[in-house]
């Protein structure tokens, strides 16, 4: 593999020149079109492949295999107007390879969620939380977690939460077992790591989250190959999101600011519940709500996008400046146990909730564009790496 180390990336930034794709192909503008770019040549950075039926952001995202197709899905999060009667129940299903995308049933409640996390095990997918919007503005996480089967395209109810968190983490390893890292519970963040253990429909406590509690954090998984005689180890690692900051006076009002922390966890997948915690180097500057997710064929977890200005939900930031999102891509290596630059986007993008890792490259499901706008737009990004 090659790729530009943090380090050397400070001393390349004010010569490089951007990555991407051929100056024939503009995919700002085409993320804006009605139009799907198949991708056809190794040296694109990213393309849109196909439109979800509906613009949609802060979307639960996750792939499962059906009849051997590779197929990505979308459930909950907020359609185009984004205020709080924008909240949505939609799940939409693409068949990433065919380029099509279609709306399926939602969730069962039909109760609009933000910031729900989707991961898979064994083909089901498995969708927690989230929270929900009042007329009045008061939120609420929910509790919900629910099993959806693509094969038969049907929900089912699992074990709720013990404690509700939206924005949070969700970690899949051993086929068997979905950590649940920190997140926002109602009115503030926690530091729990919540195991769901699926053969039982059960929940444990895991070592807690050692940095600070955050929200909007992203992260990615991978394991050992199994082995007979020694432990399988899954291992893990967590960046960014946001923390809340108490006001530092009597009657002042506490603060959401990026966190710029990351931290690298091991546990043997025999005994999940024990987490091996240890402080990485963080990415410059913190993102929020960026894509990633672990690949296994890389050997890094892979972060796209999301932004350095954190928001609620409309993309104006706490501060009430527009957040602008990134056009930046990076690999934690766990070899190497460092963070590497990778090729960046053709365009900035933000608001996500998971990333999916196809045909060699790493695909986003909607979220927000430089102009804040919400996003119909399927991309499929080339980090520059092929083995």
């Amino acid at each position: 593999m090659k790729y530009i180390s943090l380090a050397a990336a400070g001393a390349l930034a004010a010569c490089a020149t951007q990555t991407g794709a051929p100056a024939q192909y503009d995919v700002a503008a085409d993320v804006q079109s009605n139009t799907t770019m198949t991708i056809t040549t190794a040296d694109r950075a990213s393309a849109v492949i196909a439109r979800l039926p509906e613009a949609v952001s802060n979307n639960a995202v996750a792939a499962a295999r059906v009849d051997g197709r590779a197929m990505a899905y979308s459930f909950a999060g907020l359609h185009a107007g984004k205020t709080w009667r924008d909240l949505t129940a939609d799940a939409y299903e693409c068949d990433l390879a065919a380029g099509q995308c279609a709306e399926i049933a939602g969730l069962p409640d039909g109760v609009g969620r933000l910031a729900a996390v989707a991961a898979t095990l064994e083909d089901r997918i498995y969708v927690f939380g989230g929270y929900t919007v009042a007329d009045d503005g008061s939120e609420k996480s929910t509790p919900k977690v629910w099993i959806f089967d693509p094969a038969g395209r049907t929900y089912s109810r699992a074990a709720d939460m013990p404690t509700p968190v939206d924005d949070a983490v969700a970690l899949p390893v051993g086929g068997r077992y979905i950590y649940l890292v920190s997140g926002w519970h109602d009115t503030d963040n926690v530091d729990l790591v919540q195991l769901y253990d699926a053969q039982r429909d059960e929940w444990r406590q895991a070592t807690p989250w050692p940095g600070a509690p955050v929200f909007g954090h992203a992260g990615g998984v991978i394991a050992d190959p199994p082995q007979t005689g020694g432990p399988q180890m899954a291992h893990m690692v967590i960046c960014d999101g946001v923390k809340v900051v108490p006001g530092s006076k009597p009657g002042e009002d506490r603060r959401f600011e990026p966190s710029a922390e990351c931290w690298e966890g091991r546990a043997d997948i025999a005994q999940p519940e024990i987490i091996d915690w240890t402080q990485r180097d963080s990415l410059p500057p913190a993102h929020y709500r960026m894509a990633a997710t672990g690949s296994a064929r890389l050997g890094l977890t892979v972060f796209i996008g999301g932004t350095d200005n954190p928001y609620n939900y409309d993309g104006v930031a706490y501060d009430g400046a527009p957040s602008d999102p990134s056009a930046h891509a990076w690999g934690y290596d766990f070899a190497a146990r460092e963070f590497a630059v990778l090729a960046d986007p053709d365009t900035g993008t933000m608001d996500h909730r998971g990333l999916i890792e196809w045909n060699g490259r790493f695909v986003t499901l909607g979220g927000m564009n430089a102009d804040r706008q919400v996003m119909d737009a399927v991309i499929a990004h080339d980090i520059g790496l092929t083995e």
